[in-house]
């Protein structure tokens, strides 16, 4: 019998309780997932339903109130296996007068690349991202598409085992869209994983393996896309915004 495979992410009955927040009141409540390698794991939810929350536990950017996680089979506390993750933020913010490779080449020494590795994965990625042509523009001059273009190769340069993307086609128009689908593919095709949180439900239904729903910060949902679509009055498949809606209403309150 083959040994089970390490999971790339875990949560283990997590909480997140932030300060003033209220008495009973809880970002995210005892939340079990796991991330396995190569999988694309879609966390969908309305608004203030808790996904950035779990993407922050995860990045180490908040502590949990309860419940432990883990990265890579190491506790969260382990913080250089932040060094095997990428992150996109829905609106990442730069300095504004570095130009693409100077940002570039401090992320990569913040992520430990090798410089040698550097010199040729930085002129890569920004040809791979569409910014070859505006490597020496200082960012302050950057549309809103260019900046999450940028995002993308900050968050490729380490070649995560992980990459969390929060709306990462925010901002973009019709090529950058595509562009994001072929990276999360591409990520796949070489068995590493992606956390996708978006409310883009075309993007999740083409690419993902998995999806995790929250409703108030309580998991309610964490199984393929097509258990979720049936209809268990019919036994047919919804569109995915309808099962959604359904879902919703049932979990709230």
């Amino acid at each position: 019998m083959s040994s089970p495979t390490t999971a790339v992410a875990e949560f283990r009955n997590v909480g997140k309780q932030y300060p003033n927040s209220g008495v009973g009141a809880w970002a995210v409540r005892n939340i079990n997932l796991r991330i396995e390698p190569g999988e694309v794991f879609g966390l969908l939810g309305p608004n203030r339903a808790g996904k950035t929350t779990l993407a922050k536990l995860l990045l180490s950017l908040c502590r949990p109130s309860e419940g432990e996680i883990l990265r890579f089979d190491r506790p969260v506390e382990v913080r250089r296996t932040l060094t095997r993750i990428g992150y996109v933020h829905e609106a990442p913010t730069f300095p504004r007068d570095l130009n693409a490779v100077g940002l570039l080449e401090y992320y990569g020494a913040l992520s430990l690349v090798p410089s040698a590795e550097l010199r040729w994965r930085i002129p890569a990625l920004l040809e791979r991202v569409g910014l070859a042509d505006r490597v020496h523009e200082p960012i302050g001059g950057f549309s809103k598409g260019m900046i999450q273009r940028l995002g993308l190769a900050q968050a490729l340069l380490n070649e995560p085992d992980l990459l969390v993307l929060d709306e990462p086609t925010e901002g973009l128009d019709l090529s950058g869209r595509q562009l994001v689908r072929d990276l999360v593919l591409e990520q796949r095709e070489r068995g590493r994983a992606v956390l996708l949180i978006s409310h883009a439900l075309s993007d999740v239904e083409h690419l993902c393996d998995r999806v995790a729903v929250l409703v108030e910060g309580r998991k309610v949902y964490d199984g393929p896309l097509a258990d979720l679509k049936g209809d268990p009055a019919s036994g047919s498949s919804r569109p995915l915004e309808q099962a959604l809606s359904d879902l919703y209403r049932r979990s709230a309150g």
